[in-house]
């Protein structure tokens, strides 16, 4: 079956949305409920004159009060669950005060917020939002989709809770982030949030405090593994190939070789892409393009990760693949050096993981350069051999970055380009003033959480989000059957042509946020022309995919209503 394309509420010749509740119930309706901006023949047809305040306000005015509310609160958490209660109650309005403040609240929905939220979830529990599936539900998986949504589901942000940003396992708490995504996917990318469903394979949890919490929410039982945990994801995706066929299903956050191997054995049979793998492989591709003036500029680079789990591997796969790099044979002078919690990774090391093994050392490089088995171990000793100009981070440690190993990066590039990527922020491998203060000012950096300016120079933020939004559009309007990482590489080189200039003269290798909603629409228009070009995506004429992509996108704002 082919599915419908994405749209917006369905409204009539005269753009008045037909709703079939009244009274009490349109008020409890959170995307239908319009609060006191209800004009006043509403209230007298749809039933609900003399359930609000006389007065009728304009969706501006509701902004402007709702923006006072979050503000007079004076801690993160606090604003988070402020603004999750009017999209609770408002969907439109939340959107629209998202939308349009998206520099300040982006890191209050989602990082570094967001991970506060799925530590304390069982405690700030509201109203559900989405829907858990557990071991118990096998058999009954496409009845809990059903009951989901009353629309076709055209989006699905999908978890399993266990690698919560760098946090780890969150349990049942790892919901926060599929609804944190989703959101940023309908204020971002402009995807009406009913075509959206955000979904937790709550498969268990070995975080010991949260089994001994009375309240914890989740389910409490150890984390499933081994081949029963892939028949609950078996069955999940086939089930939401038969209740929502065509749905794009993006993984988020799942374990390192959980998540690597899921992509891989998915990717072909749905469409469906891995944020933490290819979503953050584009982002930081994007950057390094900017940072250094398009792929001829990175040619002379060498790259040093420094953690080796599914964020690094997957930055690894795609920019060895822009780069058209051969890993992995020759004894020559590597270009890619991966280090993980035990030190480089090496072809001779006993289980090497088999996504690791593109990007692991060939032993006769590392003896022929002198290091000894005591060196594999110490970061800066492999530096000094390796000469890395671009070094990258995902460990999830604070600190990882030590000064001897950013000074020992630095002797070897005239501008490095430093990537502490871990979040939240107060698990970066290093701190901005610090990296400029060891680097002698010379560095570019990007962080993965936000970080204030240091004097002139502006730390670009390597943040997802200005990735996912447009791929997810873009695949949703060329109803792509395979979400491909040429896609990706599409979706990267049009980021960094979003980059101006000016900020890249004072060391930005990122767009503002500010700039999301158009960064969206341009790199959903060319993920849809590179889908069609290569034989994935819905054969447009050129002159249909603007207006195509455009018709996709939902703006936050109030239509009339007529009841029907």
């Amino acid at each position: 079956m082919r599915p419908s394309p994405p749209t917006a509420p369905l409204v009539d010749a005269d753009r008045v949305i037909v709703v079939g509740e009244r009274g009490r119930a349109l008020i409890g309706q959170p995307l239908l409920n319009k609060g006191t901006a209800f004009t006043e023949s509403e209230r007298d047809v749809l039933g609900i004159h003399g359930l609000l305040p006389p007065r009728v306000s304009s969706i501006e005015e509701q902004v402007s009060l709702e923006l006072e509310h979050v503000r007079r609160k004076d801690d993160d958490l606090e604003r988070y669950i402020g603004l999750a209660a009017l999209q609770d109650r408002n969907e439109t309005l939340f959107y629209r005060v998202l939308a349009e403040n998206l520099e300040e609240f982006l890191p209050i929905v989602y990082t570094p917020t967001v991970g506060r939220a799925c530590t304390d979830y069982s405690h700030i529990f509201r109203r559900p939002r989405g829907v858990w599936i557990t071991p118990a539900d096998m058999g009954r998986i496409d009845d809990i989709l059903r009951v989901a949504s009353d629309r076709p589901i055209r989006l699905i942000v999908v978890t399993d809770n266990e690698r919560i940003l760098g946090l780890g396992d969150q349990g049942a708490g790892g919901m926060a982030i599929p609804v944190g995504k989703l959101a940023l996917y309908s204020a971002a990318a402009g995807i009406y949030p009913a075509l959206t469903l955000p979904v937790s394979l709550d498969v268990g949890t070995d975080r010991r405090e949260l089994l001994d919490d009375p309240l914890y929410l989740g389910y409490r039982a150890p984390r499933l593994r081994g081949e029963p945990y892939d028949r609950m994801v078996e069955a999940f995706v086939d089930s939401v190939r038969r209740v929502f066929p065509g749905a794009v299903i993006q993984w988020e956050d799942f374990k390192q070789h959980n998540a690597l191997r899921i992509l891989d054995r998915y990717r072909h049979r749905v469409p469906s892409f891995n944020d933490d793998i290819q979503g953050t492989g584009a982002v930081v591709l994007a950057g390094l393009l900017a940072g250094r003036g398009g792929v001829d500029g990175l040619r002379e680079d060498r790259f040093m990760f420094v953690g080796a789990g599914a964020a690094g591997t997957g930055i690894a796969r795609l920019l060895a693949r822009c780069l058209d790099l051969e890993l992995g044979g020759p004894d020559h002078h590597p270009v890619i050096a991966m280090l993980d919690s035990h030190g480089l990774v090496h072809l001779e090391r006993p289980g090497l993981a088999d996504d690791q093994r593109p990007f692991a050392a060939n032993p006769a490089w590392f003896t022929a350069a002198g290091l000894g088995a005591a060196d594999l171990a110490d970061p800066v000793a492999i530096a000094r051999v390796f000469q890395p100009t671009v070094l990258i981070g995902t460990t999830g440690t604070a600190g990882a970055f030590s000064e001897a190993l950013i000074r020992e990066v630095a002797a070897h590039a005239a501008v490095p380009i430093i990537l502490p990527l871990s979040n939240p922020s107060d698990r970066s491998e290093a701190q901005p003033v610090d990296l400029l203060e060891w680097t002698s000012g010379r560095a570019v950096i990007a962080t993965g959480s936000p970080f204030r300016t240091v004097g002139s120079r502006l730390i670009g933020q390597a943040n997802n989000v200005f990735i996912f939004p447009g791929v997810g559009l873009g695949a949703l309007v060329a109803e792509a059957r395979e979400v491909t990482d040429q896609a990706f590489m599409t979706a990267a080189q049009e980021l960094a042509a979003s980059v101006s200039l000016e900020r890249l003269s004072v060391g930005g290798i990122y767009p503002p946020i500010s700039e999301l909603r158009s960064i969206a629409r341009r790199i959903a228009i060319a993920v849809v022309r590179k889908l069609r070009d290569t034989g994935y995506g819905r054969q447009f004429r050129d002159e249909d995919i603007e207006p195509a992509v455009d018709a996709a996108m939902w703006t936050p704002a109030y239509l009339p209503y007529r009841p029907g």
